[in-house]
């Protein structure tokens, strides 16, 4: 888990909260804020694990967001939390590059208008990243796992994702 800032057209900075899951590089809990606290980030912890297993094994940071409220609430979910070192971002390196990621073919490349915004705009990134997009680490597969299309299928067909900025090619049955 981790959090992005993510700038505004006013210039204030919304605070994205997201949780990983590093089996499949799914990005299982998201949510903006402009002032996250101890508690709130405890309510995100809870609202990730709702109906899944909760892991066994949260990995954090050492921000002060994370305070006496989100230990609680892994203790109450059953989760042992994993500190990383002090200025250490490469313990956590899954989570920094789809920080990364989020940041460089999505965030930088629109205007936020304002939390609203910014939910729809990572929900549309969120569904072109777990069906369409390819990770080396997965095979070249996505998170959710996608069908090879044989080109017995018929011609390949484009259907443009989050407004046009990425696109999922797929093979439309003749």
């Amino acid at each position: 888990m981790d959090f992005l800032t993510v700038p505004t057209v006013t210039f204030r900075t919304l605070y994205v909260f997201v949780v990983l899951s590093l089996d499949r590089r799914r990005i299982v809990h998201f949510n903006v804020t402009t002032h996250p606290t101890s508690e709130w980030t405890a309510l995100q912890i809870r609202q990730a694990f709702m109906f899944d297993a909760a892991p066994r094994f949260l990995l954090r940071d050492h921000d002060k967001i994370y305070g006496d409220a989100v230990v609680a609430a892994l203790d109450e979910l059953g989760i042992e939390q994993v500190v990383t070192a002090v200025r250490c971002p490469w313990q956590n390196g899954y989570c920094e590059r789809v920080v990364g990621t989020l940041k460089r073919e999505c965030l930088n490349h629109m205007i936020v208008f304002n939390e609203a915004h910014a939910r729809r705009i990572l929900r549309g990134y969120l569904e072109y990243y777990h069906g369409s997009r390819t990770h080396l680490g997965l095979g070249k597969d996505a998170p959710d796992g996608r069908a090879v299309e044989p080109p017995a299928l018929g011609p390949v067909m484009r259907r443009p994702m989050v407004g046009g900025l990425h696109s999922r090619y797929y093979r439309a049955a003749a």
